[in-house]
């Protein structure tokens, strides 16, 4: 199995770069307040921000990128590796009844063994945590990369512009002119802390653009969200006449510098290569109505199976997802749960369920349960412990709803970090089945409620 590569950036340029080289990343944004971290690294020198020269810049970027990601994933690791109580395996393709018609009606994408009585396992969960390959085990990787690029024109540093105005200044200034791009580095290998940096540079000569081109390009959009106006691989490529240096550090990552940095760390580049050049996309669901997002990109561990119960399922690595509690701080008793307003264009849009997803390569299911939560419904894993959890397994697929509480004294602000979601609650758990659950949800929620009933009372 190829090492993971994790792309702490959600720059789709970036993203492509490295899927059509072979490699297709997970992506977790950093969340970083860029002119905080600027401003903190001109200070530690005793410079102004203006002074700090643009490499510096690029770097120190880079590096706040790919240490946040780091430390999120470290902090996930760790609530994993503490998780308590069992784990509940159940197998419902072994009952007897999983070969009737009205249990198995098509090849539809829901779960539905309501009324079905099937087999289960109970085992410690820190038992399957450590039989299980993921995060908190791994012996190298996953490889985390944070990268940022700044323009440099006439010894003026140069970010996104963001605006029209500033969008438009920037390229009058650039017509017919020389810069530089400045792309900054970082990349950690997981399992050991191991971190490696650099910066790229490549010198652009622009042609002379004219007004109606200006007025062109700002229409599309495209020079507002990219670091000095403009990108190689876009509409602005043909008014770049040529290029000293690594053209793919133009794009935003060089692949000749994050090849080399791969190597320090001792590992080969070709072991991250998950992706064969006939690759296709997953084709879109027959069951939805509304496409999704043109932002959501193809990760690893998406996918469709083709499971043995006769239905199609989510997550080539199999799915997870979070059951968060919360409880009455004197007598201990669950009083809501968050849940999850699907997205229309999700398989079973606009109906309620638990945040989750499916899993990534290099992920356990509870490390995948916590990274999808958080993603999704802003579930913060330092302020949850997990308490158990349930795995319907169907042989080549599973799903595994993790159990957990908030701490003691901690609270989880819940909201929507994505699209996936329409609104994240907490729900009364009263309330629960007055929703219109996913179907799954559904059948499940009779064992939950009482599982957290039970729950309840063993984490006093």
């Amino acid at each position: 199995m190829s090492i993971p590569l994790i792309l702490a950036s959600k720059s789709k340029p970036r993203r492509d770069l490295l899927f059509h080289a072979g490699i297709c990343p997970t992506i977790r944004v950093s969340h970083v307040d860029e002119p905080a971290v600027v401003a903190k690294a001109a200070a530690a020198v005793g410079k102004t921000v203006d002074e700090l020269p643009i490499s510096t810049k690029v770097m120190v970027l880079a590096q706040a990128k790919a240490k946040a990601v780091y430390q999120a994933y470290r902090e996930v690791a760790e609530v994993a590796a503490h998780a308590q109580g069992d784990e509940v395996t159940g197998y419902p393709l072994d009952a007897a009844q999983v070969g009737n018609a009205s249990v198995i009606e098509d090849s539809a994408q829901t779960r539905d063994f309501s009324g079905v009585q099937f087999p289960t396992r109970t085992q410690p969960i820190h038992e399957t945590v450590t039989e299980t390959h993921g995060l908190t085990n791994a012996k190298v990787g996953p490889l985390i990369l944070g990268c940022d690029s700044m323009f440099l024109l006439d010894g003026k540093a140069y970010g996104k512009p963001h605006t029209e105005q500033l969008a438009r200044e920037r390229l009058e200034l650039m017509s017919g002119a020389t810069g530089e791009l400045f792309t900054g580095h970082c990349l950690i290998d997981f399992a050991s802390g191991r971190t490696v940096t650099g910066v790229s540079r490549a010198v652009i000569h622009f042609a002379e653009f004219s007004e109606l081109m200006i007025d062109r390009y700002i229409a599309t959009g495209e020079p507002l969200e990219v670091a000095g106006s403009f990108t190689l691989d876009g509409f602005g490529g043909a008014y770049i006449d040529s290029i000293e240096g690594d053209p793919s550090g133009i794009i935003g990552l060089s692949l000749p510098l994050a090849r080399e940095l791969t190597q320090e760390l001792g590992i080969d580049w070709t072991d991250l290569w998950n992706v064969t050049r006939d690759e296709q996309f997953p084709q879109p669901l027959s069951s939805v109505k509304v496409l999704p997002p043109k932002e959501n990109v193809h990760q690893p561990g998406d996918g469709w199976v083709n499971c043995a119960c006769g239905r199609k399922h989510w997550g080539t690595n199999g799915a997870a997802g979070v059951l968060l509690a919360r409880r009455d701080p004197k007598t201990g008793e669950v009083t809501h749960i968050v849940m999850q307003h699907r997205a229309a264009w999700s398989a079973e849009g606009s109906t309620w369920g638990i945040p989750g997803g499916a899993i990534a390569d290099g992920e356990s299911p509870i490390e995948g349960a916590l990274r999808e939560s958080y993603e999704e419904a802003n579930i913060t894993p330092a302020d949850i412990e997990v308490v158990g959890s349930y795995c319907e397994d169907h042989g080549p697929w599973a799903y595994t709803t993790v159990f957990a509480f908030e701490r003691p004294n901690h609270e989880v602000h819940t909201r929507a970090n994505d699209d996936e979601s329409m609104e994240i609650e907490w729900v009364s758990i009263d309330q629960v089945p007055d929703l219109k659950l996913l179907t799954a949800m559904r059948a499940d929620w009779p064992r939950f409620e009482k599982r957290l009933r039970y729950l309840e009372h063993e984490y006093l």
